[in-house]
């Protein structure tokens, strides 16, 4: 099984040129692994011995869906009450160390690769009783039910359980591990983890509604976002809202692979945030 990166803090010395890849535009946001520093860490009410990286989150005018948090959970910390928004779903995806993780009453150890999802209002708590740190990306988004449509359950899986979908006409060389039936409707959104082997491409700029985070866990390669191709690697991370056109090319030597988020499977709102018009 590969190995994850996931972000150590620390500060560059002040020897270290400022020039960096970081950049901020109207479709997309880039943040190289360079920016995850000590003095950017967040701290979170009912989490003990935890710091964050906060990469994403709503925002007016650009990405409305998500945010997304690269966590960091010292040895005994975690949290009893780790979420004060009931109308919250979210996925937990660990890259280094382990956790317990309680789910409505139900047990779970994860290690590297654990995946969780987490429905809304569901009751659950997080521990590290180990003797290292743990470290995760935590998802959320509010739940946007569908009449007739029951509410998916929890559930607690880990990458190595779950074959790749190699896209059509690849030869394997675009593969992507879904955690979840991308024809259960259920689901308003989904997480899941894209692996391109050496020579592997997105041959068109992929466009569409679907707003992306995408982290990148292994590899390298150069990503294009909007008008502009960008040299990514391990530790990077790419903020897309709705529309950013987007295509890669995988420079090797090994897999090329990350982290994606997309909003899915429910109708454009017409009213309230993101919409037009007076809310409902």
């Amino acid at each position: 099984m590969t190995d994850y990166y996931a972000p150590r803090g620390g500060l560059p010395p002040q020897t270290q040129l400022m020039t960096g890849r970081a950049v901020f535009t109207e479709s997309y946001a880039f943040l190289p692994k360079g920016v995850f520093s000590d003095i950017v860490t967040s701290a979170l009410p009912g989490w003990s011995h935890t710091r964050l990286w906060l990469i994403a989150r709503p925002m007016s005018g650009f990405s409305e869906t998500f945010s997304q948090y690269v966590m960091e959970v010292a040895p005994g910390g975690g949290s009893d009450a780790p979420d004060p928004e009931s109308g919250a779903e979210s996925v937990i995806f660990l890259t280094h160390g382990e956790i317990w993780l309680s789910l409505d009453g139900q047990e779970h150890d994860l290690g590297p690769g654990g995946y969780a999802y987490i429905p809304a209002g569901c009751r659950w708590r997080l521990k590290n009783a180990k003797h290292e740190p743990a470290r995760f990306h935590w998802v959320r988004k509010l739940y946007e039910p569908a009449a007739g449509i029951a509410p998916p359950a929890p559930f607690v899986t880990n990458e190595r359980e779950i074959k790749p979908i190699a896209m059509p006409d690849t030869e394997g060389k675009w593969a992507t591990t879904r955690f979840v039936d991308p024809g259960d409707v259920a689901h308003d959104m989904h997480v899941n983890i894209v692996t391109f082997q050496p020579g592997g491409l997105i041959p068109f700029e992929e466009t569409h509604v679907m707003e992306h985070g995408l982290y990148v866990l292994e590899g390298k390669a150069v990503y294009k976002l909007n008008r502009d191709w960008v040299e990514v690697e391990a530790g990077d991370f790419m903020w897309l809202r709705a529309y950013c056109p987007q295509a890669c090319y995988a420079a090797g030597p090994g897999p090329f692979r990350y982290l994606l988020y997309k909003d899915v499977n429910r109708h454009a709102k017409l009213r309230g945030p993101g919409a037009f018009g007076p809310p409902a």
